[in-house]
């Protein structure tokens, strides 16, 4: 699974319609371009892709004002929406993704009813012990990983990492669970994005302005 497609999605969905440059201004706002693949070329890439394949739908707003095509505006379509969830779902509860995919579904998890939230949370944990598990069907964490030589270490780390993630999963629940957040259906959500035209305070310059004036998705 790749992020680029969660966060651009979710990343017009908060907007309602937003065109390339907004996608890319929120996304480098919350950091995703050092921890993601959410670059500007893969940014305008997905979002082209996706009105393809009726995620989106596209709208030509207005004229370039330099003389090149129209700028156009994207709005996420009711299966673009469809998607958007089952990607949600799936960066939660899967544990053998990248971190940049659970970082993706952690953006977006008040987007979901709180009970179900917790329960994907829930699911995560069970995978992680039952890939622990798998792992320590053949290591002993105990006798330290020594017992397979070097490669030991390789197990050590998977046994590590399963737990801190597990311990990690089962404080977010705990955040959760005592009333962290507004999660959906319960009123006026965090508002997490940029209006159009405001400057991004995270950017190399935040007063830079458009550097693709001429490409149709900015």
């Amino acid at each position: 699974m790749s992020a680029i497609r969660l966060l651009v999605l979710g990343a017009v969905r908060q907007h309602g319609r937003a065109h390339g440059y907004q996608v890319r201004n929120d996304l480098e706002f919350w950091g995703a371009h050092e921890w993601s693949n959410a670059k500007p070329g893969s940014i305008y890439h997905a979002l082209k892709q996706m009105a393809k394949e009726g995620l989106l739908l596209a709208h030509e707003v207005a004229p370039s004002t330099v003389g090149g095509p129209p700028r156009v505006e994207y709005e996420i379509t009711d299966q673009g929406t469809e998607e958007y969830l089952t990607l949600l779902r799936q960066a939660l509860t899967s544990y053998d993704q990248k971190m940049d995919v659970l970082s993706a579904g952690i953006g977006f998890i008040v987007d979901l009813p709180r009970e179900e939230a917790v329960a994907l949370l829930r699911e995560r944990i069970a995978r992680l012990r039952q890939w622990r598990a798998s792992v320590t069907d053949y290591y002993t964490p105990e006798n330290g990983p020594g017992q397979l030589g070097h490669i030991g270490e390789i197990m050590n780390m998977w046994v590590h990492s399963a737990d801190s993630e597990a311990e990690w999963t089962d404080g977010l629940i705990g955040r959760i669970e005592r009333g962290a957040y507004t999660f959906a259906g319960e009123g006026e959500p965090f508002v997490g994005v940029l209006a159009d035209g405001e400057p991004n305070p995270h950017a190399p310059n935040p007063h830079a302005p458009n550097p693709h004036p001429q490409n149709p998705n900015c």
